[in-house]
């Protein structure tokens, strides 16, 4: 099962990818467009072309996950520009938001790290 934690890395592939394409396909892509290793644990994020679909794989330790969403309707709506990046980050409240069409760059959340006091 997919779990997405506070402390999980989470790329986003800017460009759109082939949706034919399976594990093998997706983590060659991880590996050559967003020189990242696939089997990081980090959970990798690509748009179909027509930006109707997600596909998410992860590294469990023991072997891939492949997860995909399609909407019934319409498409989803944000998408990071690529501004000379191949991929973005993205934090677990964000990825939430995407996958219900939602727009992560307006997500209002508390800084997920932050320095707790002394205790003096």
């Amino acid at each position: 099962m997919i779990q997405i934690t506070p402390q999980m890395r989470i790329l986003l592939a800017v460009e759109p990818v082939d949706f034919r394409k399976g594990i093998d396909g997706l983590a060659a892509v991880c590996r050559q467009a967003l020189a990242a290793d696939p089997m990081s644990g980090a959970l990798f994020v690509f748009r179909s072309r027509r930006g109707t679909a997600l596909k998410m794989i992860v590294y469990d330790g023991q072997g891939f996950w492949l997860a995909q969403k399609r909407l019934s309707r319409g498409r989803f709506q944000w998408w990071p520009p690529g501004e000379g990046k191949a991929s973005v980050g993205l934090d677990a409240h964000q990825i939430q938001l995407l996958l219900w069409n939602g727009d992560p760059s307006q997500a209002q959340a508390a800084p997920m790290w932050r320095r707790l006091g002394t205790g003096n």
